[in-house]
């Protein structure tokens, strides 16, 4: 999984992205010091792991990860060449989803762009700049296909939606908002990888005072929340600077740390599951004395898609899959001992992965 970080600048993006990553990425009270996208990957934190590496006796343990693109700042104007952001959007144009951070606290120390804090302005000011870039983008692809477009039908026929989507575009409105007239139209638009076509999840930066209740109490939050469900949009919610105060800690410090805050979940962990349930994803997980290791897959995937993950061969010659639920092994002790129970099961090419799964594939090539 892919994730950009989006936002104004001095909203906390890239103190967010080092608590994230523990890259480094620089980070200071004046716009535009993020001057190279930062890139960085993530082990998604999964205690199943550790428990089935230790019932196996695992050699290796390898997590499922996430790739943080952190851009500089973006500013009105930037689609015209304001501020040095847009020339990095093409940088998180391969994401899966955006993270778009807002800035939900007040502190006179911290210079705003824009002079004061409001979070739905500075969503409107992003969005503008990414519908600028994918108006952009539409209208070099429809200048090029314009020329053949005379002699082809299905290139006139891309021409007149790429038309139509500059038009929804222009009005204000999200790719991901369009109206599309059959499926073949939804494949083309697939492959520009509009920026606005993207899932999004924002992170609503906060003081440490309103992350113990989740930003119940915060009225920018809250704003920020009402958003969120007209657009179909994660929200969590972040102290950027104390996140990057657990990033230094061990994982027995982080709890205690968490605790004393009277939190449950980190940042990172928030995240996490803010990105797979919009996205879709769960995992399953393979374990063996070699190795033990967590598969990302989208819900709904059957078994031979989830096979093909590990290897395309999996997947052109799966025969079975043998699976056990996690949890039912963890109780057993071990495989033998789900086998003699039947908690292990038989499954064929129909069977739909789910959320926990650990399986042994069966294949012939």
């Amino acid at each position: 999984m892919k994730l950009g970080i989006v936002g104004l600048p001095n909203v906390g993006k890239s103190t967010l992205f080092n608590s994230l990553t523990k890259a480094g990425a620089e980070s200071a009270n004046y716009p535009f010091c993020t001057i190279d996208p930062n890139v960085g990957v993530v082990a998604v934190p999964d205690e199943r792991l550790d428990k089935l590496a230790a019932l196996y006796n695992s050699a290796k343990i390898t997590p499922a990860v996430i790739e943080f693109v952190d851009i500089a700042g973006l500013v009105k104007g930037a689609s015209k060449g304001e501020g040095l952001g847009n020339q990095f959007l093409a940088n998180i144009r391969e994401v899966d989803a955006i993270v778009h951070v807002v800035r939900c606290f007040e502190d006179t120390n911290i210079v705003h762009v824009d002079g004061s804090i409001d979070p739905l302005r500075d969503i409107e000011t992003i969005n503008l700049e990414l519908i600028f870039s994918d108006v952009e983008v539409l209208e070099r692809r429809l200048a090029k296909q314009k020329r053949a477009a005379h002699n082809n039908k299905d290139i006139a026929k891309e021409c007149a939606l790429i038309e139509r989507l500059i038009a929804h575009l222009e009005a204000g409105n999200l790719a991901k908002n369009f109206e599309y007239e059959d499926d073949d139209e939804i494949a083309i638009v697939k492959e520009f990888n509009l920026l606005t076509a993207k899932p999004v999840i924002f992170a609503a930066n906060v003081t440490e005072d309103d992350l113990a209740d989740d930003g119940a109490n915060n009225s920018y939050v809250q704003s920020v929340r009402e958003f969120a469900k007209t657009a179909d949009a994660e929200v969590f919610v972040i102290c950027a600077q104390i996140e990057q105060e657990i990033s230094e800690l061990d994982d027995d410090e982080k709890k205690m740390f968490l605790e004393d805050l009277g939190i449950a979940s980190s940042g990172l962990d928030k995240l996490i599951a803010a990105s797979y349930s919009l996205l879709g994803l769960i995992s399953y997980l393979t374990a063996g004395e070699t190795e033990t290791r967590a598969w990302t897959i989208t819900k709904g995937t059957k078994a031979p898609g989830a096979a093909g993950k590990i290897h395309s061969d999996f997947e052109r010659g799966f025969i079975k899959a043998e699976v056990v639920n996690y949890q039912d092994l963890l109780d057993c002790g071990s495989y033998t001992a789900a086998k003699e129970k039947g908690l292990v099961r038989m499954e064929g090419k129909e069977y739909v992965v789910k959320d926990g799964d650990v399986i042994l594939f069966r294949f012939n090539v």
